[in-house]
């Protein structure tokens, strides 16, 4: 397999409002701190994955302004190959607002922008990167049409297909879950894909076990600091995950989709990878904002020879 990574989705500048806690609806409370940082769930993965060494080309919009300008500045910065995106003539660079409140826990609200021109007709134009990857990566903040034909692509060309799903749609059509061969969400993703009303573990494996139904090929579901489950036809398996006190949450499934494309594409197996991706996302979660929280691999490597106690 190629070690090559395409990650094919969404870039955003993020507004970070630190505060004390999250309001709640019709709440008005001071914040602490307002941040402007690089991210996106698409180029959050792009460069987690390139922090950790990988070959990695990205798709996506941005919009002909400075937030699209700092964008392509920190993928290079991980290094990232950023020569096939596009800007945009008439949408600005996606925006997201996120509250992070003293615990690290994050509410995030979105606004597309220029995500919405990463159409079918732009993937097609940039059709040789489909060949040239190993692995495609894909989310859910650009149309759902262009994710659909990225994986479809993916499959021509016999290649693997992560599919973070996240925002999590109300349901996706079986045809893209027959496409797929790691579906990644976390708990309330999970939840919302497959019915289930628990997150108790036996209700989460449950629910990866209807999502198998419907055609994927392994269901792997991020739990935060207990860690990800496994889920596949006759396996399944809990990874715990390193111990940290965190200082924001933000980019952690970002960081672990990453990380886990980069093990897969030096072909990692499964269990070694989810390790690998568990690591990584610990190391983020310590840090505040996204692209600038995700860890270098010598960081990286040296966590996982101590182990999974700090």
């Amino acid at each position: 397999m190629s070690k090559g990574i395409l990650v094919v989705g969404s870039l955003n500048m993020d507004m970070s409002i630190s505060l004390d806690s999250i309001p709640a609806v019709g709440e008005t409370v001071l914040g602490n701190d307002l941040f402007y940082r690089t991210g996106g769930k698409g180029a959050n993965q792009a460069c987690a994955a390139g922090r950790l060494g990988g070959d990695v080309r990205m798709l996506g919009c941005l919009g002909r302004d400075e937030f699209g300008d700092k964008q392509i500045e920190s993928l290079k910065w991980a290094g990232v190959d950023t020569s096939c995106l596009k800007r945009s003539e008439n949408q600005p660079t996606g925006t997201a607002v996120i509250y992070v409140d003293s615990n690290g826990d994050n509410n995030i609200a979105v606004v597309p922008g220029a995500n919405k021109d990463c159409d079918p007709e732009y993937l097609k134009a940039q059709d040789k990167l489909f060949g040239w990857c190993g692995l495609v990566v894909l989310q859910m903040e650009i149309p759902y049409e262009s994710v659909l034909y990225a994986a479809q692509r993916a499959k021509e060309e016999k290649k693997k297909v992560i599919l973070n799903p996240a925002p999590a749609p109300n349901e996706l059509p079986d045809e893209l879950y027959r496409l797929v061969d790691y579906l990644t969400p976390n708990e309330t993703e999970l939840m919302k894909l497959s019915g289930i009303t628990d997150c108790d573990m036996s209700s989460m494996k449950r629910g990866a076990e209807l999502l198998l139904d419907k055609g994927v090929g392994c269901v792997i579901v991020t739990l935060g600091d207990k860690g990800a489950l496994l889920v596949k036809k006759g396996e399944e398996y809990l990874y715990p995950a390193r111990k940290v006190k965190p200082v924001d949450t933000t980019a952690a499934g970002d960081c672990f989709n990453g990380a886990f494309a980069v093990a897969l594409a030096e072909g990692k197996t499964e269990g070694e990878a989810l390790e690998f991706a568990n690591t990584a996302s610990s190391i983020a979660v310590t840090r505040k904002g996204a692209q600038e929280s995700l860890p270098a691999r010598e960081e990286l490597d040296s966590c996982l020879k101590k182990g999974l106690a700090v």
